[in-house]
């Protein structure tokens, strides 16, 4: 009891820890209530929980950068911006700016300077290593700073912390968000020095599963993941070691162990058998809708919207709900005919569970195999809202009223051109691009063609397109600050003298962004009000109209048209104003009228209602003209930007800059233009898009629609498959060529399409 007390007592006063000494040998002993390394007694690891492996939880995030991954980091080129300048000269920025403390500063570099044996007036860029580094790392020996300024004076003794270090600290601990921002200026966002980015703590990035730590194995893509997850199974461990026996046996003595890393032993499986096939049956539904280029740590802020959407179907596949009614909202963007395919597996799958699914759709695929189908139409906008046909399938296509049905029969289609474009014998040539999962391939764009560039999701298109032509293309013909980092070179863009991406972000990102502000038709619109008999009597100018500025519009909304409350701890509330109902302009400006309408009832016409109103007027009559042709006839010219759909917002841009003078030495770079677009609305987008080729332009699609691949002069497929299984270049040509390349999905469907 007396060696119990006296053990007890030991591991309370050493805090979990104690140390038996040997009376005979004088050897100590190391014993601990912790997880503790024999090889590294102070390294104590805490009881390992599911939240430990957390970077949202305290118990896993590393400490330094708590679980962000990155930190503010002072960075050296900021803080020397110009290596030519002497200290003498303020060569330190962030010093040089402030006079106080460059006063200051200056003194006590001249005594570092004799104290290190440095010169004040040599370049910076001319010192040596080591003096570089005592300046800014700082310098451990005494300093005597003399002063003499009004402020200080006589002698001090004091020590050289570095640049760097200074600016960290008074970042750190200031209260004045004015000087943290200061500093700020000169910090860059870099992986955390602790973990390197990995966001844990290093002793629980020391626990493996199969070789691999939570964060390795996280930055599997979903098909390499289950790959690696069905490797620890036991009868894939079987197979492995069959293998491995057989090999040894052929004297083979390189071969790997039978106890391979990647592999369990049964009596670990027995410990993880539910949670190990529950990660795999998961990974398996995110296969099944087609991510399997997805990383398991890909941010959820980039993903897109079809992405989004299939990865919570998977989640619901995975519940196996029954009795559940779905509503998907074309689930098929962005994907592949091949990943579709897969797609239309899962919700006949979800459909078989015995739950009802409902698809708002255009992809035709999806809606041939639907079990029943409704039309709405037969127009956009105010000319549709009616149910025009409805049945199976084949019913719809026996109904005369019905337009999917006629494009289901064949009996309207979009046509397969008969020629295609050779170009003008010029080409935009890319070098050993190797940007993200691009596998250094080389590639040719003609020029003065229609170009559509293929490929299964994650393949490499985006990685190719926006990571390394886009950049390059705006860099050197509209002066942007972009540059392309993993490419060798990019030749032929001399031949071109503008370049034009339109991609689907919003073309806003408040309601007061709308159709009419984007594309500068409102502008037209509020001079012509302005120059009316009523507005000119009243002395009412252009700016009178605009619900931006103060005088015309309504005051008690500020030109909003709503008015928002704040719930505290709920949403914000919006309601329309009382005083304008919702009109944004005052009484006074609501007066002026033109052909018996005012500017907000002007505003609330759609583009095909305008177009007949504003037909009189050349400028207006244009813009509307292209936003029509582009298939947004339906849409309201005052429309709030906030619910334009992605598609809708890529067109409007579109449309803007068609309405611009053409030059015929133009790149335009498209990305999935068809996105929530029926056929007839395709039909009349090709139209465009070959109106512009015609005139010398070359426009270049990312797309997965096969009406338009069959429409275009030449197509680029990329795969063969998605994430690092992708990132080559499969197939070059015409689309007739290209069908005839049996590595190529593009191909296969390409061939199917072709020859109806």
């Amino acid at each position: 009891s007396r060696l119990a007390d006296s053990v007890e007592l030991c591991l309370k006063k050493g805090e979990g820890s104690m140390v038996l000494l040997d009376a005979d040998t004088n050897e100590e002993t190391r014993f601990s209530q912790s997880f503790v390394c024999p090889e590294h007694p102070n390294a104590d690891i805490p009881d390992i929980e599911p939240r430990s492996f957390s970077f949202n939880s305290p118990h896993g995030a590393c400490s330094t950068c708590h679980g962000l991954g990155s930190i503010l980091q002072v960075e050296e080129s900021s803080v020397i911006p110009n290596p030519k300048l002497s200290l003498a000269e303020g060569a330190i920025h962030p010093w040089a700016t402030s006079a106080s403390r460059m006063g200051f500063m200056t003194h006590v570099l001249y005594a570092l300077a004799e104290k290190a044996g440095f010169n004040m007036n040599t370049p910076w860029q001319k010192l040596t290593d080591a003096d570089r580094k005592i300046i800014l790392w700082g310098y451990d020996k005494p300093l005597s700073v003399k002063m003499e300024t009004a402020t200080f004076g006589g002698n001090y003794q004091t020590t050289f912390e570095g640049a760097i270090p200074n600016l960290q600290r008074r970042h750190h601990e200031t209260d004045s968000s004015y000087i943290r921002q200061q500093i700020e200026e000169y910090m860059l966002e870099l992986p955390c020095p602790e973990c390197h980015g990995q966001r844990l703590k290093k002793e629980i990035l020391g626990v493996t599963v199969g070789d691999k730590n939570i964060v390795q194995a996280t930055e599997m893509s979903t098909n390499e993941a289950a790959e690696f997850f069905k490797g620890l199974l036991p009868s894939e461990r079987t197979q492995k070691t069959q293998k491995t026996e057989k090999t040894q046996k052929n004297g083979n003595s390189s071969a790997s162990s039978a106890s391979s890393p990647s592999s369990l032993s049964s009596y670990e499986y027995t410990i993880v058998k539910k949670v190990l096939l529950e990660i795999i049956a998961r990974l398996s539904f995110l296969e099944n809708v087609g991510l399997t280029y997805l990383t398991l740590s890909r941010s959820a802020a980039t993903l897109s919207g079809g992405e989004a959407q299939r990865i919570r179907l998977a989640t619901q596949i995975g519940s196996a709900l029954q009795g559940v009614l779905y509503v998907l909202d074309e689930p098929s963007i962005g994907l592949h005919q091949r990943d579709n395919a897969r797609l239309i597996r899962t919700i006949l799958q979800l459909r078989d569970l015995g739950n009802t699914v409902i698809v708002v759709e255009h992809d035709e695929e999806t809606i041939a195999t639907a079990d029943y189908l409704l039309e709405i139409g037969p127009g956009a906008g105010k000319y549709g809202g009616e149910v025009v046909a409805e049945g199976t399938p084949q019913e719809l296509i026996k109904n005369p009223k019905s337009v999917t049905g006629q494009y289901l029969s064949g009996k309207k289609s979009i046509v397969t051109p008969k020629k295609r474009r050779t170009g003008n014998g010029k080409k935009i040539v890319i070098k050993n691009a190797h940007h993200h999962n691009l596998q250094n391939v080389d590639v040719d764009l003609p020029l003065g063609t229609f170009i559509g560039i293929a490929g299964v999701s994650g393949s490499g298109k985006s990685s190719l397109i926006h990571g390394i032509l886009a950049p390059e293309l705006l860099r050197v013909l509209n002066k942007a600050h972009t540059k392309p980092q993993d490419v060798d070179s990019i030749e032929g863009l001399g031949e071109l003298d503008k370049a034009i991406v339109i991609d689907q972000s919003p073309i806003g990102r408040t309601p007061r962004s709308n159709p009419a502000t984007y594309t500068g038709v409102f502008t037209d619109m509020r001079d012509l009000f302005a120059t009316t008999p009523e507005a000119k009597l009243r002395g009412y100018k252009a700016g009178r109209f605009s619900f931006n500025v103060k005088g015309g519009r309504c005051e008690e909304c500020e030109g909003d048209g709503l008015k928002r409350i704040e719930m505290h701890f709920l949403p914000d509330v919006f309601v329309t104003c009382e005083t304008c109902h919702g009109k944004r302009y005052n009484r006074e400006t609501l007066e002026i009228t033109y052909k018996g309408k005012n500017i907000a009832e002007a505003l609330d016409m759609t583009i095909t209602e305008a177009l007949g109103f504003f037909g009189a007027i050349p400028p207006i009559k244009k813009k509307l003209q292209t936003l029509e042709d582009v298939g947004l006839g339906y849409i309201h010219l005052g429309q709030s930007a906030t619910t334009l759909s992605g598609g809708e917002a890529q067109r409007v841009k579109l449309a803007t800059e068609l309405t611009k003078r053409a030059t015929g030495r133009t790149f335009y770079i498209l990305d999935e233009p068809t996105t929530g677009l029926h056929f007839d609305d395709i039909n009349r987008l090709l139209g465009v898009l070959q109106r512009l080729v015609d005139l010398g332009n070359t426009v270049l699609v990312i797309e997965h629609n096969l009406d338009v691949l069959k429409s275009v002069d030449y197509v680029l497929d990329m795969g063969p498959d998605g994430g690092s299984g992708g990132g080559k270049v499969i197939a070059t040509g015409t689309p007739e060529e290209v069908a005839k390349v049996q590595e190529s999905y593009t191909g296969q469907y390409l061939k199917k399409m072709l020859g109806k």
